[in-house]
């Protein structure tokens, strides 16, 4: 007897989503007009934990276009003998169809793409308002030209630009909506500026201390974003955006006891929170067969590293594992919020986190 699944097919896919409560009944008929795999290249990658493995044979490739993962469809930013870092995807669809529920379209309104990637959100996008109300660009010229290659044979003609995503396009004017799918490690103002107020903007944030969270604001008429986090969100940074994981590290080790298991660290709720609260921290982790690993550092050279059963390790100037256990019971004393309890407003002087209402600005704990 075989043992064999079938292949996945793109109407499962749809289906699943649906299942999940992620698709309205437009958004539904809008993602069975797109399949996905007009718009993946056959040369790609699947995003395993340590490394991006290809994908070989077309079974194992519809497999992979046919279910809820991205694709990795470029490394290395398109040089050779690179790394093999992922550097453009075709996201996972469950995440498309959350950013775009969040982002709250209707008949006749203008939007803009951050990063075309492969071109299927553009698509999507198309598909829902038509061509002429849909404007994205990508950085990336080869990517770009692909993209616009896939579009065309789809049918859809988007307005498209290779250019510098940060920076707003020359000439459109004021926009409704606004959708980064890469990463950003602060709001650019100058982006704002582009959406009308009453507008919406739906982006990831790559946020320093361990998280990744969508974030969906809303313009105010004195150009004032507000809006709260949406769950967490892992994305390739925007290019000027990318930033090393971790500082550099200074001084010699010195042990302690832990008194907080790193694995309570690893928490969207509290990720947020310690963002705000330790500005200029970092902290990543892998997972160990006893639970995790987590190193954190300073700018200031600092840093620490402690895992699941074992000592924490300090290094260079000042106690920053001390200062992210003092934050931990802060965030307890706070009633341990979870991430949807928390917003961003930004502002032409910058952005700030907030707990519960914007007017619960959350300070850095460190001057």
């Amino acid at each position: 007897m075989s043992t064999a699944h079938p292949t996945p097919t793109y109407p499962d896919l749809v289906q699943a989503l649906a299942d999940r409560g992620l698709l309205t009944a437009r958004w539904r008929r809008v993602f069975e007009a797109v399949p996905r795999s007009r718009f993946v290249p056959a040369r790609v990658w699947r995003q395993l934990a340590d490394r991006c493995e290809p994908v070989v044979g077309t079974e194992q490739w519809l497999a992979l276009v046919n279910s809820d993962e991205p694709v990795v469809t470029q490394l290395d930013d398109g040089a050779g003998g690179g790394p093999g870092v992922a550097t453009s995807s075709n996201s996972m669809p469950s995440m498309v169809a959350r950013m775009l529920g969040l982002l709250q379209v209707e008949d006749g309104q203008r939007v803009v793409e951050i990063g075309t990637g492969t071109g299927y959100v553009a698509a999507l996008l198309c598909e829902r308002l038509g061509d002429d109300l849909v404007h994205s660009v990508e950085l990336d010229p080869v990517v770009a030209r692909q993209a616009a290659d896939a579009l065309a044979q789809a049918g859809y003609r988007p307005y498209l630009r290779v250019g510098d995503g940060e920076q707003p396009w020359p000439g459109l004017g004021l926009v409704d909506r606004l959708i980064a799918t890469c990463a950003l490690r602060h709001v650019p103002y100058a982006l704002l500026r582009q959406v009308r107020p009453g507008g919406v903007l739906v982006a990831p944030l790559a946020r320093e201390f361990w998280s990744g969270a969508l974030v969906q604001l809303h313009l105010q008429d004195d150009g004032t974003a507000i809006g709260p986090f949406r769950g967490g969100a892992t994305y390739m940074p925007m290019r000027s955006h990318r930033a090393p994981d971790l500082h550099e590290v200074r001084g010699k080790g010195r042990a302690r006891a832990a008194g907080l298991d790193p694995g309570r660290l690893l928490d969207l709720g509290f990720a947020l929170y310690a963002g705000a609260r330790l500005p200029g921290v970092r902290l990543i982790h892998q997972n160990t067969p006893e639970g995790v690993q987590v190193w954190a550092t300073h700018e200031d050279g600092g840093a620490a590293t402690a895992a699941t059963g074992e000592e924490v390790w300090q290094y260079g100037p000042g106690f920053l594992w001390e200062e992210i256990e003092q934050v931990w019971w802060e965030y307890e004393t706070v009633g341990r919020p979870d991430a949807e309890q928390f917003g961003l407003t930004v502002t032409d002087r910058g952005q700030q986190v907030w707990l519960r209402d914007p007017s619960a600005v959350i300070r850095p704990a460190r001057v």
